[in-house]
């Protein structure tokens, strides 16, 4: 077994190294040094994940039940460790500095030393408690955590509760390591990881089996893949110049969906992958009354639509895909209609590595074509600029322009699938601080600072605020929801923890140093809270620079 006192000292080495070299280093050593029995574990810790992301498993450990946790094991009262919080900015050096003021604390637990194993055993207890008396049980399998732990590993195993650890590793910087840790090309462990969607298992693949064993991870029922996605198109003109032959669908103003049928069982994760299947019953009738396969993985978009068949607001949508409770009354008040558009797996077969125009026949044979989203390949800039005014004038956003002879390419985005739409890309943005309002909106909190991602250091850099195309009830809706996720506040700033995304459009992007980006939005409006997307969603700080390359002048 590998001690946490490891992980701990990896982790407190990494958030004193800014280079992402000299990071991937430190930890492809430590890959190299965890026990086999646990490599799949640290390797998704490292990231800051317990649990490999599609999965339905999770901690449900929010900021006040953590704070409880911390207050019983100090013997502190709860409104001393939100003044920590506080003072400290982290949830990690609270709890450190809590806990360690405890008298006899670690004289109790000297002999005892938690290894990996241990802390994941504790997290999976935590995550599969649920109903009455379970908010208590999660405290007390936290408080056991924090007793059994030493100086050092406190702040990291806090850090973990709410997957939030804060060194600053994310997708590169892991895909690297393995690629360094076993000596396998960086290409194939992150081909991997779009195909099984858990680095752990990729780090346990390339130590164990190689390169070969990399090349034989696949698409798998049940386990969602990323999915493939599309960059803006710069014109029509252009794009048929690119692609010879285009294949034309509306782009539709809906939610994205990936649809796993296993005979009966059918399974629907969102764009964030995680499981909404309880709250789409009619999506799943559609698929089990129109899908002719035993097996298959199917991509595509939900859209709620009016009685005259225009789109409504993606605000409606969402209060489907959030709907735990009366899914039925729901179902009927906002009904959905499904749009298959990608077939990437069909019988037991991986077609992910079929060009497009055999997956959307084979996706025609299997499929009702009331389902399937209507595409017509030709190679007239015409008829497609006739096709995008089609589809703006039923409300959509505009249309998506495909390579036909392209392969599905998991979280990939590149030329072979455009995005056309009548205005400038928006940015989706993630939300991680904020103040509260003046005049008669003191009880809210009035503007926004937003962040794009940097994938490389998981670091989010700031881009600007919002504060405009927001009602005083969306206002009131946004406080709301913020206020839960508050972990620091001074004044009328406030900080976030990185949860909300938010689709914000812009007249300009400008250069600034202002904010850590180097960027700034001029005109920023908030269009959606991106409800469905998670904050690896976010866009990077690579098209940030490509949008602002692209634009006139520039």
């Amino acid at each position: 077994m590998t001690s946490f006192k490891t992980f701990a000292q990896v982790c407190e080495k990494l958030e004193g190294i800014s280079s992402s070299l000299e990071m991937t280093s430190v930890v492809a050593s430590f890959l190299k040094e965890v026990d086999d029995r646990e490599l799949e574990i640290a390797t998704r810790f490292i990231m800051g994940n317990v649990f490999p992301v599609w999965t339905e498993k999770e901690l449900g450990i929010g900021t006040g039940l953590l704070y409880a946790a911390i207050a019983k094991t100090s013997s502190l009262p709860v409104r001393s460790i939100e003044e920590l919080v506080k003072e400290t900015g982290d949830v990690g050096k609270t709890a450190e500095k809590a806990i360690a003021n405890r008298k006899g604390h670690f004289d109790l637990f000297s002999e005892e030393e938690l290894s990996i194993q241990d802390v994941f055993s504790r997290f999976l207890k935590i995550a599969d408690l649920s109903g009455k008396g379970s908010q208590d049980a999660k405290i007390k399998n936290l408080q056991y955590l924090f007793g059994a732990s030493k100086p050092g590993e406190t702040k990291y195993i806090a850090r973990l509760a709410v997957e939030e650890l804060r060194i600053g590793v994310g997708e590169g910087i892991v895909r690297n390591a393995i690629s360094e840790a076993y000596d396998v090309p960086s290409e194939l462990v992150e081909r991997g990881y779009m195909l099984v969607n858990d680095y752990g298992l990729v780090a346990y693949t390339a130590k164990k089996e190689g390169a070969t064993g990399l090349l034989k991870l696949s698409v798998a029922i049940g386990i969602p893949i990323k999915l493939m996605l599309a960059q803006v198109a710069e014109g029509i003109n252009e794009a048929v110049t690119e692609m010879d032959n285009v294949a034309v669908e509306w782009k539709f103003d809906g939610a994205r969906v990936q649809i796993h049928k296993d005979r009966n069982k059918v399974t629907i994760y969102s764009r964030r992958l995680e499981n909404v299947t309880y709250s789409l019953p009619d999506i799943v009738r559609s698929v089990k009354t129109f899908v002719k396969a035993d097996t298959a993985i199917l991509d595509g978009e939900c859209v709620a639509l009016d009685p005259d068949k225009r789109p409504l607001p993606f605000q409606e949508i969402l209060k489907r895909f959030r709907r735990k409770y009366d899914v039925t009354v729901t179902a009927i008040e906002i009904p959905l209609s499904l749009n298959l558009f990608d077939l990437l797996f069909l019988n037991g077969e991986s077609l992910i590595d079929t060009e497009l125009i055999n997956r959307r026949k084979k996706l025609e044979e299997i499929c009702d074509k009331s389902i399937v989203a209507s595409q017509i390949i030709t190679d007239s800039a015409a008829q497609i600029g006739i096709i995008y005014k089609e589809a703006l004038a039923a409300g959509h956003e505009g249309v998506m322009l495909k390579n036909p002879g392209s392969l599905y390419t998991p979280g990939k985005r590149g030329k072979n699938w455009l995005k056309l739409k009548p205005i400038m890309d928006t940015l989706d943005l993630v939300v991680v601080g904020g103040e509260w309002g003046e005049g008669r909106r003191t009880s809210y909190i009035g503007s926004y600072l937003m962040a794009c991602r940097d994938p490389d250091t998981n670091r989010l850099l700031t881009i600007g605020r919002v504060a405009t195309g927001i009602t005083d009830e969306k206002l009131g809706e946004l406080t709301d929801i913020f206020k839960d996720i508050v972990i620091l506040e001074n004044g009328i700033h406030v900080e976030f923890e990185p949860k909300i995304v938010f689709e914000v459009a812009f007249e300009e992007i400008q250069k600034s140093q202002n904010y850590d980006s180097g960027y700034a939005l001029r005109f920023p409006r908030l269009i959606n809270v991106r409800s469905d997307k998670s904050v690896e969603d976010a866009d990077t700080i690579e098209k940030v620079e490509q949008l602002y390359a692209r634009q006139k002048g520039k």
